[in-house]
């Protein structure tokens, strides 16, 4: 929007250049902020530098807002400088969210904002309900945490929606965001020491339905307890089950998806979207998209062509009839629950960085496992685990070595599934989940082509 300067006099400190950060002071600046650039590491500054920004450390009094990176902390567990530095002048931290809100209504629109949190599932059904509104022809922006950040979104029409993936710590960070439609998946133990307890990470989730009115729309899922018995939201509340009636909500019974009015697709339909953990994702999806205005009838086609996330439960090959599927995302035992509940057997890859508890949530579904394969630094830990309940495993070191075992054993009958899914990190041997998902994806074309 030419000559739309919605900051212009506000002195904004950017801290954190990355993939969101840079792009986020470069918008900022267009729109007339005066913006200070900050990144601890050194070729993010130089970067930033060739952009044309006045890069510094910003000091207390320097700034009158400060933009910090989500992923850099500002209580727990450590208090980054900068955030110091807006302590001590009062100026507010926030999340780039809380900036495009601001000049989302600044520009006159009357855009709405779709909010998607939870500890699993975030990503599928935000990409999902951003599948559902295109399809419907709405003017949609999908990003957040996932994909594109939202300061590189477009000022979208007065029929326009924003969906938006939040995570705790954005939502830690957000004062005036209003999300027209939320909803909160599930809640399972993750980012304690962010948030210093489970009560701290349930508080900054909840967040996300902190500026609703009663016109709004609260979706809960009804699958996990902490989730279900949230109470006193202002917005009107519905429940949302991959796997039991929820009167009032949107459901999923035994993989047939439905509400008051009655069924609306089965979702074997939807291959991509396998299990009782995307049956709830899909009915939050609908429930959201239903109350933005999206007719019902348009549901099922829309939800059937939905193609599915990389390293979400993605199937990458087919060979000698065994599936690969790269569940890489999958980066701790709630996540891989989810996966080994889809399948009534599988050759599993996993291992990595643990988190607390390694994969002693799992143990219900070892049953479902033909084979393990191990990797990565906690491998032998989880093969201590796995060896007390009797599952076959085998320990390696690399995902070179443990897709041709794990291939060679489906194979010989074992299962009709190899399945990569972590629970783990990766940051002992990749960049992130989605280098090991990339990383898994190649060696089986490569097999597949040898």
């Amino acid at each position: 929007m030419s000559g739309f300067t919605p900051f212009a006099g506000r002195r904004i400190a950017v801290v954190g250049l990355g993939k969101a950060g840079l792009p986020a002071a470069l918008r900022l600046r267009e729109w007339g902020a005066a913006i200070t650039a900050w990144d601890d590491k050194e070729n993010a500054r130089a970067e930033a530098e060739r952009a044309g920004l006045t890069v510094a450390e910003p000091v207390a009094g320097g700034f009158d807002t400060l933009l910090l990176s989500p992923g850099i902390p500002h209580i727990r567990p450590r208090i980054h400088p900068a955030a110091e530095a807006a302590r001590a002048c009062g100026a507010p931290i926030v999340v780039d969210v809380e900036l495009l809100f601001e000049a989302v209504r600044a520009s006159g629109s009357r855009a709405r904002f779709a909010g998607i949190t939870g500890t699993n599932g975030k990503s599928t059904t935000t990409a999902l309900l951003g599948h559902i509104l295109e399809q419907a022809g709405v003017p949609v922006a999908v990003g957040g945490n996932l994909g594109t950040a939202a300061l590189s979104m477009p000022i979208l029409p007065d029929n326009g929606v924003y969906v938006l993936e939040m995570s705790s710590y954005m939502l830690e960070r957000i004062a005036h965001v209003r999300f027209n439609t939320a909803v909160m998946l599930n809640l399972s133990l993750d980012h304690i020491d962010r948030h210093g307890d489970m009560a701290g990470y349930r508080a900054a989730k909840l967040r996300i339905f902190a500026s609703q009115t009663p016109d709004d729309l609260a979706i809960l899922g009804d699958d996990d307890a902490m989730t279900a018995e949230v109470s006193g939201l202002v917005a009107h509340t519905i429940h949302v089950s991959g796997e039991h009636a929820c009167p009032g909500g949107v459901w999923a019974e035994s993989g047939v998806l439905r509400d008051d009015a009655g069924v609306i697709m089965d979702l074997a339909e939807a291959p991509t979207l396998p299990g009782a953990h995307n049956a709830q994702n899909a009915a939050a999806a609908a429930a959201m998209a239903l109350h933005l205005g999206v007719p019902r009838a348009g549901l099922p086609a829309a939800i059937r062509s939905y193609p599915g996330l990389p390293h979400r439960h993605e199937q990458v090959g087919v060979i000698r009839g065994v599936r690969f599927v790269n569940d890489s995302k999958a980066t701790n035992a709630d996540s891989t629950a989810r996966a080994l509940a889809s399948h009534a057997k599988v050759v599993w890859i996993a291992g990595g960085t643990g988190k607390e508890g390694g994969i002693e949530p799992l143990v219900p579904w070892f049953g479902r496992i033909a084979h393990a394969f191990l990797i990565g630094r906690d491998g032998p830990e989880f093969a201590a685990t796995l060896a007390r309940e009797g599952v076959p495993h085998t320990v390696l070191d690399t995902l070179e070595q443990a897709l041709p075992a794990a291939a060679a054993a489906a194979w010989a009958g074992a299962a009709d599934i190899v399945l990569l899914s972590p629970a783990a990190a990766s940051w002992d041997q990749f960049t992130g989940f989605d280098q090991r998902g990339d990383r898994f994806r190649t060696l089986v074309q490569q097999m597949g082509a040898a």
